[in-house]
Order: structure tokens, then C-alpha cells, then sequence
């Protein structure tokens, strides 16, 4: 069998405040990538300066600067142009990932514990499967209760944040990369599923995500960013329904969840593109379907049981 190695790439912007931070996180594990490909998308704080320490300090780093992504019709959401993929890709291609047996992505604002890589590389070496993963992230608490953070839940048996991935060579091969475009971060772990993959988060491994989600470019656009990505990726009113009751309860509240359907709701107004494969949509919504199906089966069962339990009681 191959020895595992490992290409990290991690595409950044502006992250001055916690490149530093990051980077020493990155240089304490203890399995340290095999190569680290920074890509900085034209950075205008004090991130090349950084880069350039880094790259002198730490003989597995590489920089790549690029011209800064385009942003179409004056719209100030970086990430609705993709920006954060293409830079991905930029440094993938340029890592020569296909000397590689796992290629991952970190964002230039996600602390990583010291054993994240080892555990992640010992997974999948435990499941031949698995072709998607990652931890889990933690988002400061402005409610300073316990240590100041706050676990974000995400539905670990599928979804990895886009924060954090890594992915097999031949996962990553099967699925041809990632798309370019908003709603990667969903659109690449169901391509792996339909593929025969395995995609999954570990909930004990924790890391700190410095900049709360959806904040960059406001929390309100964001949450109706994440409704675009739904609609993108095919996601039926059903589910986006019930999720913007979820997403409701979010700060701020009310807000969040008509921002989310808001989102949605424009995407489809504007007839933005969506995916354009039939089986993809098709899986999707089968998943969908296993999913709310699964929701429903606990709270049946626990009905049945009050049933049954109050019977007992009357038949005593």
C-alpha cells in the first residue's frame, strides 16, 4: 500500500488577524502535512508579509499569489463568486495533487487541535470507504459562557464543513474536483456519495473556527447565501422549509430563517443555475426523502411508546 501523504492547501483573504495563529496550529501537529500550498487571493492587509515569514520559516509552505477574483455587478459577497473554490483549485492543481493520497482544504481562519491530521489519515485507513471528511468547529461564544466557544452542530453523518475538508486522491479524482461556484461545499460531498464514497464529520474533533459562519460579508447575507446554495443544489421547498424553521432560531432570530428563504425564494425568481444533472437531483431528493423519513421515525416511535405505556396504566 501507498504511504500516505498528504497536500494541503488552504486559499486565503484578508486573514492578517489569524494567519499567525493558524499556522502554528498547522506547524504543531504531529502529522504534519507533506506540503502546504497557501494561495492568497490578493490579499490587502498584512497576510503577504505573513506568507513570506511563513514560507522562510517552514520548509513544507508554498505561496501562490493570484489576482484577486473577480466580483460581478458590484456585489460585495466574495463568496458568491466562488472566490474561496477557485482558489482551491489554483492550489491544487499547482501541489500537483496527484503525487498525493489525500488532499485537504483549511481556511486561513480555522485553529486545528495537534492530532487533527494523524486521525483523520488513521480514518481512513480504518474505512476503505471513506472518501470525505473532517472535524467539526467551534465559533467564539459572545455569551462567555464555558470557555468562550461554541460547538456548531452539523449533520456529521454526511455533511463536512467546507472549513475543513480532506478528501481521498480517489475520491477527489471521481468527482473531478471542485466546482467553481456557490454551494461547492454541498455539491462535492453528494457527488462522493453517488460515487460509492463515504462522507462524514467526527464530532470529538474539535476545531476553532475565529470568524463565526456567515459572517465575512454579513450574517443575513450569508444565511440567504445558504438558501441560494440550496436551490443550486436542488434541495426541495419541503426540506428549505422546515430548515429556515431551524435556521430561525439562529441570531439573529426570526431573521435568519426569512433570510434563508429569502435566498431561496431569489435564486428561483432569478432562475439561477442549478446543477445540471439529472441523477444528481435525482439522488438528491431521495436523500432528502431518507432524511426527513428518518426524522419522523424517533418521535413515531416515542409516541407509540407513550401509547403502549398509557394503555399499561389503564389495563393496571
Amino acid at each position: 500500500m501507498m504511504s500516505q501523504r498528504l497536500l494541503l492547501v488552504s486559499p486565503v483573504y484578508n486573514e492578517a488577524s489569524y494567519l499567525e495563529l493558524v499556522a502554528r496550529a498547522v506547524a504543531a501537529q504531529t502529522r504534519r502535512p507533506d506540503r502546504w500550498v497557501i494561495v492568497d487571493d490578493g490579499s490587502t492587509d498584512r497576510t503577504p508579509e505573513i506568507l513570506r515569514e511563513l514560507a522562510a520559516a517552514l520548509d513544507f509552505v508554498e505561496v501562490v499569489t493570484v489576482a484577486r477574483s473577480p466580483v460581478k455587478d458590484g456585489a460585495k459577497d466574495k463568496l458568491a463568486v466562488a472566490a474561496d473554490a477557485r482558489s482551491f483549485m489554483l492550489g491544487v492543481e499547482h501541489g500537483d495533487w496527484r503525487a498525493f493520497t489525500h488532499v485537504a482544504k483549511l481556511d486561513g481562519d480555522t485553529e486545528l487541535p495537534p492530532g487533527y491530521f494523524e486521525r483523520i489519515l488513521d480514518e481512513f485507513e480504518r474505512d476503505p470507504e471513506l472518501g470525505l471528511a473532517g472535524g467539526v468547529y467551534a465559533d467564539p461564544d459572545p455569551s462567555g459562557r464555558g470557555d468562550g466557544w461554541k460547538v456548531m452542530r452539523v449533520p456529521t453523518d454526511h455533511h463536512v464543513p467546507g472549513t475543513l475538508k480532506c478528501y481521498s486522491a480517489a475520491c477527489f479524482a471521481s468527482i473531478d474536483g471542485i466546482q467553481e461556484r456557490l454551494g461547492w461545499d454541498t455539491i462535492d460531498e453528494t457527488y462522493a456519495r453517488m460515487r460509492g464514497y463515504r462522507t462524514r464529520s467526527f464530532p470529538d474533533l474539535v476545531t476553532r473556527h475565529h470568524r463565526p459562519a456567515a459572517t465575512a460579508d454579513g450574517t443575513l447575507r450569508g444565511r440567504a447565501r445558504h438558501g441560494q446554495c440550496a436551490y443550486i443544489a436542488h434541495f426541495t421547498p419541503t426540506w428549505v422549509g422546515l430548515r429556515a424553521f431551524k435556521v430561525a432560531r439562529l441570531p439573529p432570530r426570526g431573521l435568519s430563517g426569512a433570510a434563508f428563504l429569502y435566498g431561496y425564494a431569489s435564486a428561483a425568481a432569478h432562475r439561477v443555475q442549478r446543477v445540471q444533472d439529472d441523477e444528481f437531483r435525482a439522488f438528491v431528493h431521495r436523500e432528502l426523502r431518507g432524511r426527513m423519513l428518518g426524522a419522523l421515525r424517533p418521535r413515531a416511535a416515542s409516541s407509540a411508546g407513550r401509547i403502549m405505556v398509557g394503555r399499561k396504566r389503564a389495563e393496571a
